[in-house]
């Protein structure tokens, strides 16, 4: 595909809530372009966009990918992205460097909770929008109903530019509002009529509410309707543009991606209504000093881009997409990562079309590429012409929720595991290793099962990894309430030179959240001073290892103040062992509790759901800290032991249908309540045997 200038760019992401079809409609998107000889069927694994093994098998898409379209001398870099709520982070990379979206609508379903959702990410990154209501061909297809959900759900802006020609299985075709033209499906092509008689009046209704949405958008239209004059086609098309532009309408078609209807006037629309690189602001970052710095998207501006996608490719290695926001650039450039402070040498650059490379010479302003390889390089980062640095924001993800445990199946994978998890933390901003050294586990981080499950899949087959997952051990921690003394004196002979270390020491508990502290009171040289840090070193590997239930023991003071030592057989290793029981003795005496990690949450949830929301907290033993209205929501602040909420994540997307969204951090311990305690550490004596 040839070079466009940046005005003939488009680069629009597809979004909706899963299973509306937006893949097939790529699909269609692509065949009606010419690109594809036969459409791609995401039913028959035939897709040319949902490639990966994971998406045909579930025939679902599970990662977002390109797919460049020619049209009308203009270029389409279309992202389909996925719809299920385990994978919004691909939404939200997409509609970085999108500029403007489609959402697309199953007209039967309706509105649904994953149209809400890419509804208010495109809205809060600012993008204009086409919404397009697909299966109008399937049973209890009804397009006045969808239109009014989507009017109730979004404002008066959502305006229809067509009209169904019938509906279910006797759906044929369209209306074009504007233009007064029927195309009707006619053997696979769009073939152009007039307008059906029994449309003609509502047709008539919705021409003139839209004219006068177009004109009150324009000063100078709107000054020319009012005096009666007639706008042409050209300048209510202008005026939908700059009124789609502004926000002020949100254009509504229809049609049928698995019936192949409604595919060109939706590639027209997006070329006439969605805006092009040019129509956006200048990209706004920092210079190397943390001034403010732009860089409009013009080929004759210095060199950036920001790279919104990697794929971990087990044979190419890993694929950078980005997305160039000024400048040009060419294969084998040197370029600055300035995200890093780190130079990159560029090999071939490529288009990307699923998972089809299509060699390129250049890339100017507003285009999207690829590149392999890229040494420092990750999702989020700036890339730009190292004379000229320039760094953008980076990407918002969202944080992952929720977290299992993995363990190799077979023991000689245990060092292939981590490469292969650290790989897919580089393709995937959403999912996050983390090595627990308290619990000896390695955990991951996803959005949810489904993303996890994924996940497991991908190590397999990409790195030839098996893993088991097992749920996260919580790390508690043990102290005690009350200060002791305790005496040990360990002492052995064993024919040649014998052990002795005998020490007095007292156990003191700490204000919560102070650690470990250690003194000495010795006198006289009860216990030389050569042997002291021997009985810390002891007090601190009992502590380690702990004594109520295994767990490290925390927030103590050791004072050792007394003792006795021998001349021949007392040594560091004697002292250390004495230290050690001493302390698990005194421990034992000194009201031993158990301490639990408390986690501050923070639940943004619709305003109908928080009276569950907060009754589900309260079962977990959490504390309603406050509420507050933010926006259209509701921010309810809580804390609630970490052990009650690694299945948080499931059970709030069931309890909200699916619009609850939470964010977690570790803020303290505090002791756990006796019955739950038991309960713990019956379970840690039957796991140590």
């Amino acid at each position: 595909m040839n070079r466009q200038p940046v005005e003939r760019l488009r680069n629009v992401a597809l979004i909706a809530h899963g299973g509306a079809g937006k893949t097939q409609l790529a699909e269609l998107l692509l065949h009606v372009a010419g690109v594809t000889d036969r459409m791609g069927r995401v039913d028959a694994g035939t897709s040319v966009l949902d490639f990966d093994p994971d998406e045909v098998e579930r025939r679902v898409s599970i990662q977002s990918s390109l797919a460049p379209i020619p049209w009308q001398q203009h270029k389409i870099n279309l992202i389909d992205t996925p719809g299920y709520f385990d994978f919004a982070g691909e939404v939200h990379a997409a509609l970085r460097v999108a500029e403007g979206a489609v959402v697309v609508v199953d007209a039967a379903a309706g509105v649904e909770v994953g149209t809400e959702l890419v509804w208010r990410h495109a809205e809060e990154a600012g993008r204009p929008r086409l919404v397009f209501i697909n299966k109008m061909d399937r049973e209890h297809a009804d397009f006045q109903r969808t239109l009014q959900q989507l009017r109730e759900a979004f404002g008066r802006a959502v305006t229809p530019v067509q009209v169904p020609i019938g509906a279910e299985a006797s759906f044929t075709g369209v209306v074009d509002v504007l233009s007064e033209r029927a195309y009707i499906n006619q053997g696979g092509r769009s073939v152009a009529s007039g307008i059906p008689a029994e449309l003609a009046d509502q047709v008539a209704e919705m021409r003139f509410h839209l004219i006068e949405e177009i004109a009150g958008s324009d000063d100078t239209l709107l000054e020319r309707y009012l005096e009666g004059e007639t706008l042409s086609e050209a300048d209510l098309a202008a005026g939908l543009r700059k009124a789609v532009l502004a926000g002020t309408v949100i254009p509504v078609l229809c049609g049928s991606a698995g019936a192949g209807i409604g595919g060109r006037r939706l590639l027209d629309a997006i070329v006439r209504c969605l805006p092009s690189p040019a129509d956006l602001p200048p990209a706004a970052g920092r210079d190397p000093q943390g001034g403010a710095a732009q860089r409009a998207p013009s080929p004759e501006q210095p060199f950036s881009a920001v790279v919104f996608k990697t794929l971990a490719d087990p044979y190419v290695g890993k694929i950078s997409i980005f997305k160039v926001c000024s400048g040009t650039v060419r294969p084998d450039s040197t370029v600055l990562n300035s995200s890093r402070g780190q130079p990159e040498r560029l090999g071939p650059l490529f288009a990307l079309r699923g998972k089809e490379q299509q060699p390129v010479t250049e890339a100017a302003a507003g285009d999207i590429v690829a590149v392999a390889r890229l040494q420092h390089t990750q999702t989020g980062d700036t890339l730009c012409d190292p004379a000229r640095p320039v760094t953008y924001p980076p990407i918002q993800f969202p944080e992952p929720v929720f977290a299992v445990a993995v363990q190799p199946r077979a023991k000689a994978d245990e060092e292939k595991i981590s490469t292969g998890l650290a790989r897919l933390a580089e393709e995937d901003p959403t999912f996050r290793v983390e090595r627990n050294a308290e619990t000896r586990q390695t955990l991951i981080y996803g959005m949810g099962e489904l993303h996890l499950e994924v996940l497991k899949s991908r190590l397999k087959r990409k790195f030839n990894v098996e893993v088991d997952t097992v749920p996260p051990r919580v790390p508690y921690r043990e102290t005690i309430r009350r200060t002791v003394t305790a005496e040990y004196k360990h002492k052995k002979q064993t024919g040649g030179r014998g052990q002795y270390g005998h020490v007095f020491i007292r156990i003191e508990p700490l204000e919560r959240g102070q650690g470990f502290a250690f003194d000495e009171e010795i006198f006289g040289g009860a216990v030389p001073r050569q042997y002291i840090p021997a009985v810390e070193k002891g007090v601190r590997e009992a502590m380690a290892e702990g004594v109520l239930a295994g767990y490290p023991v925390t927030d103590v003071k050791v004072v050792l103040y007394d003792g006795s030592y021998h001349s021949v057989d007392s040594s560091e290793m004697a002292f250390k062992i004495a230290a050690s029981q001493a302390f698990k003795k005194g421990f034992r005496e000194a009201d031993p509790i158990l301490l639990e990690p408390i986690a501050d949450v923070e639940v943004l949830v619709p305003e109908e759901f928080t009276g569950d929301i907060m009754g589900d907290l309260n079962k977990r033993r959490g504390r309603i800290l406050g509420m507050e209205p933010r926006g259209t929501v509701q921010l309810i602040r809580a804390q609630a032991p970490l052990a009650e909420m690694f299945d948080y994540a499931i059970d709030l997307r069931s309890l909200t249908q699916g619009r609850g969204t939470f964010r977690m951090t570790l803020s303290h311990y505090e002791e756990v309540p006796e019955p739950v305690a038991r309960q713990v550490i019956a379970a840690a004596q039957v796991s140590a045997g």
